[in-house]
């Protein structure tokens, strides 16, 4: 399994609380057809039919803690 598949379904299971490598999601976001813009230290996601914009911080290394679970399909 890729490890982007690995990223997702600990993202649906709710196994990984914060504990999603910031580059990993970045990768994942990306491989759903988002695309990402930076402002400052803030990294934006955006994708055609999902309203909302997706705006993620590295914490360290690891995403700081959203919530992920309906936009990932």
């Amino acid at each position: 399994m890729s490890r982007t598949l690995k990223t997702r379904d600990r993202i649906l299971l709710g196994a990984s609380g914060a504990d999603i490598d910031f580059d990993e999601l970045c990768l994942l976001l990306e491989a759903l057809g988002f695309t990402e813009r930076v402002k400052g230290s803030h990294d934006i996601f955006l994708r055609s039919g999902v309203d909302e914009i997706l705006n993620i911080q590295p914490g360290k290394s690891k995403a700081k803690r959203i919530r992920l679970n309906r936009f990932v399909i």
